[in-house]
Order: C-alpha cells, then structure tokens, then sequence
C-alpha cells in the first residue's frame, strides 16, 4: 500500500451570540477544525486532526509535508514521522542514529504532521483490520473513566454546573480558573470552594489555569485551594515557564498537570528532569500525532508519572486519544469535554457513547470513526479567527 494523495479538509462553525462568553482565551466567536485526509493506492484512507488555523495547517501540508510522504507505505509511522520531522536532512538523520530536524520544527508545522501521522495510523489499523489501540499494543480496556471538563460559572452557579456533570455519572470534574466574569484571585477561591461543597467528598475535583497566571498569583491560589482536596492543578503558569513549575511544584503538595501545548517529546523531557510535572497532557493534534504522544505516555510511565491526552476541538481528537488512552498503562482517566460543540459531537460518526461516567473506544477499525456524511455541507470553512 502507497500513499497516492494528501488533502485537508476544513471545517467550522459560528456560535451564537448569546452563546458566547468571554474567558482568559477571549470571546469565541467560532469553533474550527482541520482534517488530514491521506489516500492511498488501494482504495483506503485515513483522517487525523491537526489543531491551527485550517488554511495554515493545509498550505504546510501541501508546501511542505505532501511531497515527503507521498509514495510511501503509510503503515511506516516512525519512518514517516522522521522524516516529516526532519525534512531534506533524513537521510542524514538516519546515517547519524539522531534527529537533525530541519527549519520550522515547532508549532503549526508540528500540527500538520499530527495530522498526517495519525491518519496513517487510522490506516495502519483498516489494513490490519483492528483498532489502533490493538496496533499499540493495548485492546484490554474497551471503555475508560471519565472526568467531565467544563466549570466556567461563577461562585453562586458553579455549584450547580458541577452538580450536574456529577449527576450524569461523572466521578471527577474540571473547572476553570478563570471564569465567565474574569479572574481575581478571591474570586476564583470562592468558586472553587463552591464547586467542592457541592460535589462533597466523593467527587474528585481538577483546576485549570490555561496558563494563564503569574507565578504569585499560582502560588497564592495553591495555597489557599489545598483545603479543597484537588485532584490537580492544571496549567497554573505559563507553558513557557518551565522554571515556574518546578518552582510551583515545591512549594505545594497539589499535583501539576500540563503540556497540552508543548510540541514534540523534547520539552516533556526538560519538564520530567525538573521535577515539575506529575500528569503529562499531550494533545494529539499538537504534539506530534500518535507516535510522539505514545512516546511521551512512555516517557511519562518510566518516570513514574501519569498521563492523560489533552481533549478538545475535535471529534477526531476524541477518537485518536481514545484508542492512545486504552493501549497506555498510566492513563487514569479520559477527559470528556462538557462542550456543546457539534465539531467535537457531531462531526464524526458513529457518535461517542458515554455511561455513567465511562466513555466507550471505538471498535472499529483504524480510529474507529468516519467524517459524517453531511459533514462538509454542515460545517463549510468560514474565514477568520477564533476568538475576538
């Protein structure tokens, strides 16, 4: 099997006016997806998800990437993945036994290359005719915990929006620091507080920052929300700070969790050498598709640390981090975004299926999912940003 073609569809959706509100990312005026189709010879084809602008995403694919795949057995991943990474210097990369990457080795370029590793991986696991997560090795785990992530209200409704992912079976929830009405620090100490007493004690509770705090002001709210028994603070600074985290990490006993935006393993290897991490959350679509992330959970379990995929955006994020999460052996639990977002619900079919807290893994094929029929009609590209 050769791959003949690489395409990107894209995908978006405006929300409503009286849907929206503003957070520490700003108003959201659309939600917006892009997806990496690699065809191949024999008549399959895969999708990945590759988190960015869409029109970025395709014009590296197609400048850039396209041209070193194209050809090529699409069941080759860690082949591919090096030399997507490392461009006109593979060859070199390989005679040397290190990674030479090329030029343009971070961010969207890193995205692009999410995409198409990870269809190939959808199209590694139709060929072979199993999921992804047998093809990694894993198979035992057909369903896994979820934690509901949501919690933007503010302290007098907190209580009840986190009331109601508990109802729907949910054993954990996550909030966000920074809510609906903006972020000072007893603000977000009385929400917390008042999402805890309405979960009491048999409910795990998580806090993330989006990065999005100075380290004062992380400190500061660590200590004053040890009471409220965290399961993990998130992101509390900058994902530039690294120092900040091991920093953090001493002077609370709350455990830390990031790196859903750090791109490739290399930064998660700086973080593990810290001390200042105990989650990794790679997201799929950011990181390096499936074959960094599987690295990354690999790194994170000889570590002993804990990993748990970043999830949002996408249904075809939903789908790949599924089938990573049910063949790792330090993958806790699954976040299970408490979005309306019909990109992330709506966009793939068969749809989720989410019980009392656990959500299913595909058992199909490759990733298990397929673009909906109606897909391209329903969600046509709109031009510009995401959030004003």
């Amino acid at each position: 099997m050769k791959i003949t073609d690489v395409r990107v569809l894209m995908f978006s959706l405006l929300i409503p006016p009286e849907r929206r509100h503003r957070t520490d990312l700003g108003q959201a005026v659309k939600a917006e997806a892009a997806v990496v189709e690699v065809q191949t010879d024999e008549g399959l084809s895969g999708i990945g998800p590759a988190f960015g602008p869409p029109p970025v995403i395709r014009a590296i694919v197609e400048t850039e990437l396209k041209d070193l795949v194209v050809g090529r057995d699409p069941c080759a991943v860690e082949d591919l993945w090096e030399r997507m990474y490392a461009g006109s210097r593979a060859d070199l990369s390989r005679e040397a036994g290190y990674s030479f990457p090329r030029v343009h080795r971070r961010g969207e370029t890193i995205a692009a290359m999410s995409g198409i590793d990870v269809a190939c991986w959808d199209l590694a696991g139709q060929a072979a005719g199993m999921p992804v997560a047998r093809l990694l090795g894993g198979g035992g785990h057909d369903r896994l915990p979820g934690y509901a992530s949501g919690g933007w209200r503010p302290a007098d409704r907190i209580g009840e929006e986190v009331k109601g992912f508990a109802g729907q079976g949910f054993r954990a929830v996550k909030m966000r620091v920074w809510g609906e009405h903006g972020f000072t620090l007893q603000e977000a100490i009385s929400r917390i507080e008042a999402a805890r007493a309405a979960l009491g004690e048999s409910v795990d509770l998580m806090v993330d920052a989006h990065g999005a705090l100075g380290l004062p002001e992380a400190t500061a709210l660590a200590e004053r929300i040890a009471p409220c028994r965290i399961r993990w603070f998130e992101e509390p600074v900058s994902p530039d700070d690294h120092a900040g985290y091991r920093h953090l990490r001493a002077r609370t006993t709350i455990p830390l969790a990031a790196g859903e935006n750090e791109v490739t393993r290399y930064p998660f290897v700086s973080l593990l050498a810290d001390g200042g991490l105990d989650i990794l959350q790679p997201d799929v679509a950011v990181v390096g598709g499936l074959t960094e992330a599987r690295r990354i959970a690999i790194l994170a379990h000889a570590h002993h640390r804990l990993f748990t995929p970043h999830v949002w955006h996408s249904g075809l994020i939903v789908a790949a981090s599924l089938q990573l999460a049910a063949a790792v052996p330090n993958c806790p639990i699954f976040e299970v975004p408490m979005s309306r977002n019909p990109l992330i619900w709506e966009l793939m079919t068969p749809a989720f299926q989410i019980s009392d807290g656990w959500i299913s893994v595909p058992e199909g094929p490759g990733l298990g999912v397929s673009l909906a029929p109606d897909a391209e009609r329903r969600f046509p590209y709109i031009p510009g940003p995401m959030y004003a």
